[in-house]
């Protein structure tokens, strides 16, 4: 299954409750749940170690609202992007947030990516 054959309103339904998930994880610290969805291909690159200072030392990523805006999706190859406008609560200013998803060997919807910019 491709996911870039679904429509917005079904890729929605798996982006929303994930990238809430994230989210919350990034705001919290809690890096079982920030990687919970994430594709195996994405674990093996990430270094646990790094990503817990990012918690630790950037205000950002401890500080995002769950306040946010749908701005679309792009379709490429096997793999969805979906942006999001992104506040924080502790910042001024906008963010775009980025959540790549596609189906794994087992026709699982996974992360292939999360970031903000």
């Amino acid at each position: 299954m491709n996911i870039i054959d679904l429509s917005d309103d079904e890729i929605l339904h798996f982006a929303e409750p994930m990238w809430i998930e994230v989210v919350r994880a990034s705001n919290t610290g809690d890096y079982g749940k920030f990687i919970r969805n994430f594709d195996y291909s994405l674990m093996k690159g990430l270094n646990e170690v790094e990503v817990g200072r990012q918690f630790a030392n950037s205000d950002l990523t401890r500080s995002l609202s769950e306040v946010y805006d749908y701005l679309g999706i792009i379709r490429r190859g096997q793999h969805v992007t979906v942006l999001y406008r992104m506040r924080s609560t502790k910042r001024e200013g906008e963010w775009l947030g980025r959540l790549v998803l596609g189906f794994n060997e087992s026709d699982e919807v996974k992360i292939y990516g999360a970031s903000i910019f």
